[in-house]
Order: C-alpha cells, then sequence, then structure tokens
C-alpha cells in the first residue's frame, strides 16, 4: 500500500513538471501522514529525489540538443523556481536542501562545459542579461566560477590590448586619447561586473588584474619600448586637465579627477608618475598655470589616500612654499614702498630645496632693469633670515616684453635667461619691420651682422615653430631663411591677417629640450630606485641578520611593489654593491646565504 501511494504522488508531481494541474492538496495530505508516521523520508523523499534526477536529466538533455545555450539557461531558471515553490506548497522543509543540489547538480553542474563555451560568445556579443543568468545560475555550484573568471580576465586583457593598439600611434604623444582609451575599457567591464556579476569579488578582482595586465604593458609602451610610459602619460594627462588653459566645471573635473585615480590604482611604476607629477605641479605653481587651488588639494589628497603620507609629502610642501611666497611678496612690496619704488612689476617665489624638482642650471649676468630688483630683494631676504642662501633659478624666471614696433601693442612672455638678455637688449630695441609686396623681417644688432650662437637656441623657438612662436603675429605664413644675412621672408603674408592675441607665450621648451628632459628625469628615477632597493635590502637584513637569496628577494619585492615593480637583476646588483660597501657579507660555506654586518 506504502508503494503504492507514493508511485501515485511522484505521479502526480510529474504532471504538474509536465504542466497539468493537480489537486496539490492530495499530496500534502499523503506527506502529512508519512510525517506523522515517522516514515516520510524512508517511503518518499529516497523516492522522489531519484526520480526528480531521472526527469531533469532527460528533459536537459532533450532540450540542449533542441535549444540554444540561452535558452537552456531560462528553462533551468524557470525549473529551479518551480521545485522551490513545490516545497512551499507540499514538501516537507527538510528536502529543500537536498532538492536544491540534485537539481543544481542535474540542471547546472553537468552542463558547464557548456555554459563554459557559451560565455566566451556571450562576452563577445555583450548579451549582459544572458552573462547575469549564467552567473547566477552557476555561482549555485561550488568552486563553478573559477573558469568563468579566467575567462573574463582574458577578454578584458584583450579587450584593452586591442583598444590600445588601435590608437597606439597617436596615444603615444596624446596623453588624454590614452587614458581616455583605458578608461572607456574599463567602464564598460566595471559596469558588466556591478550589474551582471553583482560585483563578485571574484570578478572584481580579475578586472583588475587584466586592466593591470593591459595598462603596464601594451603597444604603446612596446612603442616606446619603456614599462613606465603608462604612468608618464597619466602625469601629463593631470597636467592637461589641471592647467588653467583647460578649466572646466567643478562637479566634471572632480568625476575626471576621480577617473585618473581609478587608472592610476593599476600603475606598477608609481614612483615614475610621482615623478612626472611632482615636477608637473611644480610648473604649473612656478608659473601660475592651475585651474584651481582645490583641484590641486583634492588631486594630492586622493593620492595620499591611495599611497600614504610619505608619497605625497613633498607635493603638500611645494603648496606650503606658495603660500609663504605670497606673504613675502606682500612685505617686500611693502617694503620697497617705504622707500625707493622699483621700475617694474617684480615679484619672486622662494622656494624650499628639498621639496622641489629644481636645480640651479645656470648663472649669467643679469640686465640692468633686473639687477636692480634682485639686489634689493636679496638684501630684504638676508635681513629677514639671517644664515639663509638663495640660489636663483633663472631657468624658470620669466618676464614680459611690450612691444613699441607695431601698431598695436603685443605683450610677449619671455624666459630670463641669457638668450633673453640679447633678446631684449639687443634685438627687440632695433628691430624694424618693412611690409611690401614681400615682407622681411630685418634684425640689425650690435654684433656686425653676426647671429649670438647663444641667441639660436631661443631663435629656433621663434622662427622653425611658427605655431607657438613670434611670428604667431602672422596667421598662414610660412617663414624661410636666408644663408648669410639676417634677413627672413614670409610667403605671401596678409597684412590684414594680424593675429588678435596681443598676448604671446614664447615661454615654451622646444621638443629637443623636452626629449631632454624626459631622458634625465628617467635616469633619475632609475638612480632613485636603486637606492630605495639598496635601503629595502639593508632594512631587512638588519632585521634578519641572515637570509637566504630567494627569500631576501620575496621580501624585497614585497617591500617596494606599492611604489614600483623592481627587476630581479637590478636587486642582485645591489646587493653585489652592499657586500663591496660591507654592508652584508655571503655566508662562508653557504653562496646563496647572506648575512648583516653591523
Amino acid at each position: 500500500l506504502n508503494k503504492q501511494v507514493t508511485s501515485a504522488v511522484l505521479n502526480l508531481i510529474e504532471k504538474e513538471r509536465n504542466g497539468e494541474t493537480i489537486n496539490t492538496s492530495l499530496i500534502s495530505g499523503v506527506l502529512r501522514s508519512y510525517g506523522m508516521l515517522m516514515v516520510y523520508k524512508e517511503a518518499f523523499e529516497s523516492h522522489f529525489l531519484a526520480d526528480t534526477e531521472r526527469y531533469f536529466t532527460s528533459e536537459s538533455q532533450q532540450f540542449l540538443a533542441a535549444n540554444p545555450v540561452t535558452e537552456y539557461m531560462k528553462k533551468a531558471e524557470a525549473r529551479l523556481q518551480e521545485e522551490e515553490r513545490r516545497v512551499q506548497l507540499y514538501l516537507h522543509e527538510s528536502t529543500h536542501d537536498q532538492l536544491a543540489r540534485k537539481c543544481e547538480h542535474v540542471l547546472i553542474e553537468q552542463h558547464l562545459e557548456q555554459f563554459h563555451a557559451e560565455f566566451q560568445t556571450l562576452l563577445n556579443d555583450d548579451k549582459n542579461e544572458d552573462l547575469g543568468r549564467m552567473f547566477k545560475l552557476v555561482s549555485k555550484i561550488k568552486d563553478g566560477l573559477g573558469e568563468l573568471k579566467t575567462l573574463i580576465e582574458a577578454h578584458i586583457h584583450t579587450q584593452g590590448d586591442v583598444a590600445i593598439k588601435q590608437c597606439a600611434d597617436t596615444a603615444l604623444n596624446d596623453p588624454k586619447l590614452y587614458v581616455q582609451t583605458i578608461l572607456d575599457v574599463h567602464k564598460k567591464y566595471d559596469a558588466l561586473v556591478q550589474t551582471s556579476f553583482d560585483s563578485d569579488s571574484g570578478f572584481v578582482a580579475a578586472l583588475d588584474k587584466a586592466c593591470g595586465r593591459f595598462i603596464n604593458k601594451n603597444a604603446v609602451t612596446v612603442t616606446a619600448k619603456s614599462s613606465s610610459k603608462s604612468p608618464e602619460l597619466l602625469a601629463r594627462y593631470c597636467d592637461t586637465l589641471l592647467k588653467s588653459a583647460k578649466v572646466s566645471e567643478d562637479a566634471e573635473l572632480e568625476a575626471t579627477l576621480k577617473e585618473v585615480l581609478t587608472v592610476f590604482r593599476y600603475i606598477e611604476d608609481k614612483d615614475v608618475f610621482q615623478t612626472f607629477y611632482s615636477k608637473m605641479l611644480a610648473r604649473r605653481l612656478v608659473q601660475h598655470t592651475s585651474a584651481s587651488d582645490d583641484a590641486e588639494a583634492q588631486m594630492i589628497s586622493r593620492l595620499k589616500q591611495t599611497c600614504g603620507f610619505e608619497y605625497t609629502s613633498k607635493l603638500q610642501r611645494m603648496f606650503q612654499d606658495v603660500d609663504v611666497s605670497k606673504n613675502l611678496n606682500e612685505r617686500f612690496r611693502s617694503h620697497i614702498a617705504s622707500s625707493t619704488p622699483l621700475d617694474l612689476d617684480f615679484s619672486i617665489q622662494v622656494l624650499s630645496s628639498g621639496s622641489w624638482p629644481f636645480q640651479q642650471s645656470v648663472t649669467f649676468s643679469l640686465p640692468v632693469e633686473l639687477e636692480r630688483s634682485y639686489q634689493r630683494f636679496t638684501n630684504f631676504y638676508s635681513q629677514a633670515h639671517n644664515g639663509r642662501k638663495l640660489s636663483w633659478l633663472y631657468q624658470m624666471s620669466k618676464g614680459e616684453i611690450v612691444t613699441n614696433c607695431f601698431k598695436n601693442k603685443y605683450t610677449f612672455q619671455v624666459r630670463i635667461l641669457s638668450d633673453c638678455r640679447v633678446l631684449i637688449d639687443r634685438w627687440m630695441r632695433l628691430m624694424s619691420i618693412t611690409l611690401n609686396r614681400t615682407t622681411k623681417l630685418k634684425f640689425f644688432s650690435d654684433t656686425g651682422g653676426k647671429m649670438p650662437k647663444r641667441f639660436s637656441g631661443t631663435f629656433s623657438v621663434f622662427v622653425c615653430k611658427p605655431k607657438i612662436s613670434f611670428f604667431l603675429l602672422y596667421s598662414g605664413s610660412i617663414l624661410q631663411m636666408r644663408k648669410g644675412n639676417l634677413s627672413f621672408t614670409l610667403n605671401n603674408p596678409d597684412p590684414r591677417v594680424i593675429n588678435p592675441l596681443l598676448r604671446v607665450n614664447i615661454n615654451k621648451p622646444v621638443k629637443t629640450e623636452q626629449k631632454q628632459e624626459q631622458e634625465v628625469t628617467h635616469k633619475h628615477i632609475e638612480e632613485d630606485r636603486k637606492m630605495l632597493i639598496q635601503a629595502a635590502i639593508v632594512r631587512i637584513m638588519k632585521m634578519r641578520k641572515q637570509q637566504k637569496h630567494q627569500q631576501l628577494l620575496s621580501e624585497v619585492l614585497a617591500q617596494l611593489s606599492s611604489r614600483f615593480k623592481p627587476r630581479v637583476p637590478i636587486i642582485k646588483k645591489c646587493i653585489d654593491t652592499l657586500i663591496e660597501k660591507e654592508y652584508l657579507e655571503r655566508l662562508e660555506g653557504e653562496k646563496d646565504v647572506y648575512q648583516y654586518l653591523a
């Protein structure tokens, strides 16, 4: 009787699974009776679970043979929901977990290979809804998501590589394009991880690994033959954002800086970013080209949160120096106002030598007009700060020259260097312009018609770079130089198309200067890294006293990974250097063990 009743109940359940309407009260009544008689598990549950496995195994195989995986996932999702309701309607609650595991095994686990094969297709076709459905199904299987995480990491890495490769030639010298390309890839897959994969930690980690891989090594870094190209371009992008020439709405700028930090977190060589960012921040502060002090402070605050106080300490001291210099200028103006006023507008910035990435590179005799201001301030500062020494950074100084040789008065922003002195004292005063069918610019000087050698560097900016030079005064003109004299011809100039800009900035470095500066910066970075590696080795060995070679390498890599990824050959060279300096020695009889020498 028991078997007949159970068989009848199972037949009713199968009919319901097939879509027929049944009287569920009959089933619930029988199962309550089984429970009261303590025979529920042996008389019903074991047979029910076996019948469930048989039914869904057959159905899933037949359905997959005739339908795509995406349709099967919808079917499996619906079946799981039906079985969940079945427990609530008439099955005993103790059956829930076993029934769920049985259905998940038959409907999902047995078809994981087909799911994995379909996953890549869904990624390629951006089928986010189907991807989300697959995630929910596969996440029910223990360790079922491992293969999907591997697949999505490889996919994101490939997509990032392809995106950068497509724009590599331009992006190499276009920081905005480079960073925006990275952000476009990250935004797309970050949204996918959040919506389709429920921000699962494993998928977040896969996204992070993939982004880290293609950001630090891609077509741009390969072309540049430098793994440090990404942090350099990111720093240049920040410089563009934070300059006053590119001012945007506060909310927009804040959002953009947040995106910058997203890319920054994936950068391995954070010391390279720090070096370039520091140099560019210094120039923005000295040249007064920052869009907003608040934006600058906000960026530094975000960097501090990510990398710690030490990483941003010099950047913060730069801001302090700027504030102190403002106060110092006010005091100096008050000082000269009470005595003999200067005959020109003169302001200074006093920078602490340990915080700014500048060094005194040139010395020269100042023009008389500037010498008086220089002496007045030097005397004022010496009286206020006895014992302090000022080293003047002429290469970072600038001035403005107003012309008197044109119909309009033009203001030129120039660097206060020796070539600028030639410009001020000998050339600008004696320049004459004759406008005729072919316009000529003739320069006369006390040099006997010969161009001074020290002038040629600056003159090349004026002459060879018409888009950014003195000849911005003439729109669309092409400059030619005649050999043997100081006559320059502008082909087909039209005096009516004078540039409307009354302020022209010729205080810009030429590309050769920029390239040389980049080379010097990278050289300094490599030297700084060697010192950091040596310091890390000494710290570790001082604590350990003795350490095996491989363990020492691992600890050095771990300590410095937050700033940059040291190369093993460089670490080995640093170990040899410290042995030569007698900080370490190889343990006698054990060549792979080092001992610290106090």
